[in-house]
């Protein structure tokens, strides 16, 4: 990115990017470190499949609640001031999870620690809109989601290997300092945003009905909460015992694996941002990038649901791959809203994924668990019967993008 891609808005020039990443990146460890440690959570606190996916999930619970007054405070308030807050909201969060001596605290902490990060890729994406060029916007997303993914790589390999010297206890003290950190710095290198004239309240809300409103909003969505969702669900919680429970891998070998998907997945985003601006200059569309990616996602977890051997995690690889066209989407449908919105559609967007992630991720182990308990099912054999009816979730959602014919708002051209 050359310098003259930046508009007069971005005082603050790559600063904005920068600081906006980081707190992504500890955003995105936190969501995916219970993958590494869970085996030590089962062996303290005895979490069964079901306990484990709620625990997790109780940090995508309270993002999801987060999602709609998120929205409302980026447009009242600006990016800096609202994600610098959650922050040191999270870091709290990371102190109580550290803390903990029973399950109920941990679920708790989790929960606090996704009020905390709720706002840490739509605070940068909102901002970017006002920062940068209108044709940077869809690699600037493909670039944060780098960002994120390095957060899940050091949530992988160096997790596991930190563990024995500081434990699960102290990688959260760690990371409750970074957060803090991560906070002040929005704080004092970034220029205030100015504010925006307060609206009714009501007003402020109802404006969350046009957004909901919108067919082009939910024929894009509807994928997103069962594609995206299923491979977030996965990476962030269940890759790790698929890896040690369905294909007999150690737990330090499903950490050396979870390094290299979330390594692959890096790449991805970063070909990605190099591709896309190539590939709209060759015609595709956001719909047509999307539907590549869709079939790439299906047809790879059709094979891990097959799959075994020493060889089979290689099928994940491609399901990676395919999930990075999806940043892309968010971008593209949110920007069909009018300025004024651009927080909300973002942040009821990202509401609607996370609501796929916390299904899935819940209700995924109560499947594996009732599989086992009620038709007898080995687990190995009850993780792969799960995923399957996943998989016939995405095909139906996935058919009904394909079909449904609408137009983004004002009638606008969907090639975009």
């Amino acid at each position: 990115m050359k310098r003259s891609d930046l508009t007069p808005v971005a005082e603050a020039g790559f600063g904005v990017f920068a600081l906006f990443a980081a707190g992504y990146v500890l955003s995105y460890a936190l969501r995916t470190i219970n993958a590494v440690i869970a085996p030590e959570l089962v062996a303290q606190f005895g979490f069964t499949n079901a306990a484990l996916g709620a625990l997790s999930s109780a940090y995508f619970f309270s993002f999801i609640l987060m999602q709609l007054p998120l929205g409302v405070w980026l447009d009242r308030f600006g990016s800096r001031d609202t994600d610098s807050t959650l922050l040191a909201i999270a870091a709290l969060g990371c102190l109580m999870f550290a803390l903990a001596t029973e399950a109920w605290m941990l679920g708790v902490a989790r929960a606090v620690i996704g009020i905390g990060v709720s706002g840490a890729l739509m605070s940068g994406l909102r901002a970017f809109r006002f920062a940068f060029a209108p044709e940077r916007q869809q690699r600037l997303a493909a670039w944060m989601l780098t960002a994120g993914t390095l957060g899940a790589l050091i949530s992988t390999v160096p997790a596991q290997l930190a563990l024995p010297l500081i434990g699960w206890r102290g990688l959260f003290f760690v990371c409750a300092a970074l957060l803090a950190t991560a906070a002040a710095s929005l704080r004092l290198f970034l220029p205030p945003e100015p504010r925006q004239p307060a609206a009714p309240l009501g007003e402020q809300w109802r404006a969350y009905l046009e957004v909901f409103r919108e067919r082009y909003f939910w024929r894009f969505v509807l994928p997103s909460v069962t594609l995206q969702a299923t491979f977030i669900a996965m990476q962030s919680l269940w890759a790790g015992p698929w890896f040690t429970r369905v294909l007999g891998m150690s737990p330090a070998q499903s950490a050396q694996t979870l390094l290299v998907l979330n390594v692959v997945l890096m790449l991805a985003y970063l070909l990605l941002g190099w591709a896309m601006p190539r590939l709209a200059a060759r015609g595709w569309s956001t719909l047509s990038v999307t539907v590549a990616g869709s079939l790439l996602m299906i047809g790879s977890q059709m094979v891990i649901v097959v799959a075994d051997g020493s060889w089979a995690w290689l099928a994940w690889l491609p399901f990676a791959v395919g999930v990075t066209v999806f940043t892309p989407v968010q971008t593209h449908v949110s920007l069909t809203f009018r300025g004024a919105l651009t927080g909300r559609a973002f942040s009821a967007f990202n509401m609607m994924i996370f609501v796929g992630i916390f299904l899935t991720q819940w209700l995924f182990g109560v499947l594996v668990d009732a599989l086992g308990a009620r038709l007898g099912l080995e687990q190995a054999l009850a993780f792969r019967v799960a995923l399957g009816g996943w998989i016939a979730l995405q095909v139906l959602a996935f058919a009904l993008m394909i079909g449904w014919r609408v137009k983004p708002p004002g009638g606008q051209s969907a090639a975009v």
